[in-house]
C-alpha cells in the first residue's frame, strides 16, 4: 500500500520502519530532519509536510505526543486534511483524550475521511519488534479494513468498540502501568536498602504474586534487566513527561465521570515531582530515583 506516516519519535520511527520492511511504499514527515533521513535510508520517501505525506496515499498513520499536535497535524494549513483524498482512512496511534478523538473524527468525517483511534502498548521494544498491542476504536467494518496494516506493526490487535474506545482502553492501561512502576520502584528500593541483592529480589517478585510488566520486562533498578532503560541511564524509552501526560488524561477522564482513582492521583504527583526536578525527558522508570536520592539525573544536553 501507499501509506503516509507522520511522527517519527521513539515509537513512530520503528513502527514506520516495519511498514517499509513489509514492502509498503511510505511517505514520512517529522519535524526532525534526522529522523526523516533515517527512514529515507531505510527505504521511505521524505515528505515536506503532513499535507504532502497525505497526498496520493491509501492510508495515513499519525504517532504524536499530544492532542494539540494531532489537531495541528490534522487541520493545520499544511495538515493532513489539506492533502488527503476523500475516502482515505486516518489511523491515529497517539495517546490523547476522548473528546479530542471525537472532535478529530467529526472534522475528518466532514471531509469524507474516517478517523480511527488506535493507540498502542508495548514500549519501544515492542515497536521495534513489531509486537505492539493496538487498541482500536472504529466500526467493525473499518476495524477489519485497517487490521492488515496494524498487524505489520503489532501482534495483538484489539477491537475496543466505536471511535474513542481505543483511547479509553489505553488510558486505563497506562493508569495501571504508571501505578505499578511506582510500586515496583518502591519495593526494589526498600529491598536493596534492607540488604537483599536487586537481581535476587527481582527474580523472586517475577516468579511470585508481585509479578508484573514493570518488574519482569522493564524493571526500574539498574542492571537487573540489561535491555531496560534503567540499564542505559534511563535513556531511549517512554519519557516521564509522557507518562505524566497519560496520568493527567486518566485523572481528567475520571473527574468527568466522577470516578475516584486514589492511586492514580498519587502516582501522578510522583511523576510530576520527577518532572519538576529535571527528569521529565528520562524514561518513566527513573521514578525509582525519588526513593533513592534527593537529586534526579538529567538528560544530557
Amino acid at each position: 500500500m501507499k501509506i503516509g506516516f507522520v511522527g517519527l519519535g521513539n515509537m513512530g520511527a520503528p513502527m514506520a520502519r516495519n511498514l517499509v520492511k513489509a514492502g509498503h511504499a511510505l511517505k514520512v514527515f517529522d519535524l526532525s530532519d534526522e529522523a526523516v533521513q533515517a527512514l529515507v535510508d531505510a527505504g521511505a520517501q521524505a515528505a515536506a509536510s503532513p499535507k504532502a505525506a497525505a497526498d496520493d496515499v491509501e492510508c495515513v498513520i499519525t504517532m504524536l505526543p499530544t492532542a494539540a499536535h494531532v489537531r495541528e497535524v490534522l487541520v493545520g494549513e499544511n495538515g493532513i486534511l489539506a492533502g488527503i483524498a476523500p475516502g482515505v482512512t486516518i489511523i491515529d496511534s497517539s495517546t490523547i483524550d476522548l473528546a479530542s478523538v471525537k472532535a478529530c473524527a467529526a472534522i475528518a468525517a466532514q471531509r469524507g475521511n474516517t478517523f480511527v483511534d488506535a493507540p498502542v502498548s508495548g514500549g519501544t521494544g515492542g515497536a521495534a519488534a513489531g509486537t505492539l498491542t493496538f487498541m482500536v476504536g472504529a466500526s467493525e467494518s473499518v476495524y477489519e479494513k485497517v487490521m492488515p496494516i496494524l498487524l505489520v506493526m503489532g501482534k495483538n490487535i484489539a477491537h475496543c468498540g466505536e471511535t474513542g474506545m481505543g483511547q479509553v482502553a489505553k488510558i486505563c492501561n497506562n493508569l495501571v502501568l504508571g501505578i505499578t512502576m511506582a510500586g515496583v520502584a518502591e519495593a526494589m528500593s526498600l529491598g536493596v536498602a534492607l540488604g537483599i541483592d536487586a537481581k535476587v529480589l527481582a527474580g523472586i517478585v517475577n516468579t511470585s504474586t508481585g509479578r508484573c510488566w514493570s518488574s519482569e520486562t522493564y524493571n526500574p533498578y539498574p542492571g537487573v534487566i540489561e535491555t531496560a532503560p534503567a540499564s542505559r541511564g534511563y535513556m531511549g524509552g517512554f519519557g516521564t513527561d509522557l507518562m505524566l501526560k497519560d496520568m493527567g488524561l486518566a485523572t481528567d477522564a475520571a473527574r468527568q465521570v466522577r470516578q475516584p482513582i486514589y492511586l492514580g492521583a498519587l502516582a501522578q504527583q510522583l511523576y510530576l515531582t520527577m518532572s519538576a526536578r529535571g527528569g521529565g525527558r528520562l524514561d518513566f522508570s527513573a521514578i525509582i530515583n525519588l526513593y533513592q536520592a534527593d537529586t534526579i539525573p538529567r538528560v544530557p544536553e
